[in-house]
C-alpha cells in the first residue's frame, strides 16, 4: 500500500485550518492547533507562502489563505451549475436586505460555503468562499439537515459542539427544530453559533425537486431581529431568493 506524504497532509490540514474561520492566525495558534513544532509549522507556512497559497500580514505576522488557493477554488466553483444559477438572486438578495449572503452545500460532515456576497456597506468583510460550517447550530446547516437524508444522518451522528449558551446539541431537541424548519421552509440561527449574529436559510432545490444547498443571509442581531424575532420581510426575501435559484435550476414553483 502507497504512504501517504506527511508533509502534504500537514500542508493540507493546516489550509483546512486557516480556511476554517474569519480571523487570521498566528504561528503559534497554527502550530498547536496541529500538534506541530513551530520550526516545522514555520516551514511548511513559508513553503505555502512561496506558492500563493497562504499570505502573511505585514503588521501582526499572522497568517490567512492567499490569492492563489482562491483562484484555483473560484475555478471549480466557477463551472458548478449551483453558484453559477446564484450569482444574480444571492447579489439582489444582498442589496434588498442590507446583509452578506452566503450559499452553502453538504460537504464532509459540515456546510461548505461555495459562494458569498458581502454586506453592500463600507464595512471591512472577509471572504468566506471555502469555509466551513457546523450543521446542528446554523441557519444553513439546518436547512441542509432538515430537506436532505445524508446531512439528516450526518447531523445526528456528528459531535454537536456547543458554541454559545443557546445552541441546541440534544438529539430530540434537534430533531424537533429540525420538523419546524421542514413545515415553515426556513431555518433559524439567533446567537446560536456566534454571540451577537443571527442568520435565516432556505433550501433551493434542482429539477429532482432534491435538496441541493441553501442559501441564507446573516448579520447582527439587531439588524435582523425585531423584538426578539427574526424580521418577517427579511426570512420572506430569503425564501424568494432559494426560490428562484430553484427554479432556474429546474425545480419549477414551490
Amino acid at each position: 500500500m502507497a504512504r501517504n506524504i506527511q508533509s502534504l497532509e500537514r500542508a493540507a490540514a493546516m489550509l483546512r485550518l486557516l480556511a476554517g474561520g474569519e480571523r487570521r492566525l498566528g504561528l503559534s495558534d497554527i502550530a498547536s492547533s496541529l500538534g506541530l513544532a513551530k520550526g516545522t509549522a514555520h516551514g511548511i507556512l513559508r513553503t505555502l507562502q512561496q506558492e500563493g497559497f497562504v499570505e502573511q500580514d505585514d503588521a501582526s505576522g499572522r497568517y490567512q489563505l492567499g490569492a492563489e488557493l482562491l483562484r484555483l477554488g473560484t475555478t471549480y466553483l466557477d463551472v458548478h451549475e449551483l453558484r453559477a444559477r446564484a450569482l444574480v438572486w444571492t447579489d439582489d438578495l444582498a442589496r434588498s436586505s442590507g446583509e452578506s449572503v452566503h450559499l452553502g452545500v453538504l460537504h464532509q460532515h459540515g456546510v461548505l460555503i461555495v459562494h458569498h456576497v458581502f454586506r453592500p456597506d463600507d464595512s471591512r468583510q472577509v471572504l468566506e468562499i471555502g469555509a466551513m460550517q457546523p450543521l446542528h447550530s446554523t441557519a444553513l446547516g439546518k436547512v441542509l439537515s432538515a430537506y436532505d437524508p445524508v446531512a439528516h444522518s450526518e447531523v445526528l451522528e456528528s459531535d454537536r459542539k456547543s458554541f454559545t449558551e443557546r445552541t441546541v446539541c440534544d438529539l430530540d431537541d434537534l430533531e424537533k427544530i429540525l420538523d419546524i424548519t421542514r413545515a415553515r421552509g426556513y431555518a433559524a440561527d439567533v446567537e446560536e453559533t456566534w454571540e451577537g449574529i443571527a442568520s435565516v436559510a432556505a433550501p433551493i432545490h434542482d429539477r429532482r425537486r432534491m435538496p441541493v444547498g441553501a442559501v441564507g443571509i446573516n448579520g447582527a442581531v439587531e439588524r435582523l431581529c425585531r423584538d426578539g424575532e427574526l424580521r418577517p420581510e427579511l426570512i420572506a426575501a430569503v425564501r424568494d431568493c432559494a426560490r428562484a435559484v430553484s427554479r432556474d435550476l429546474g425545480a419549477g414553483r414551490f
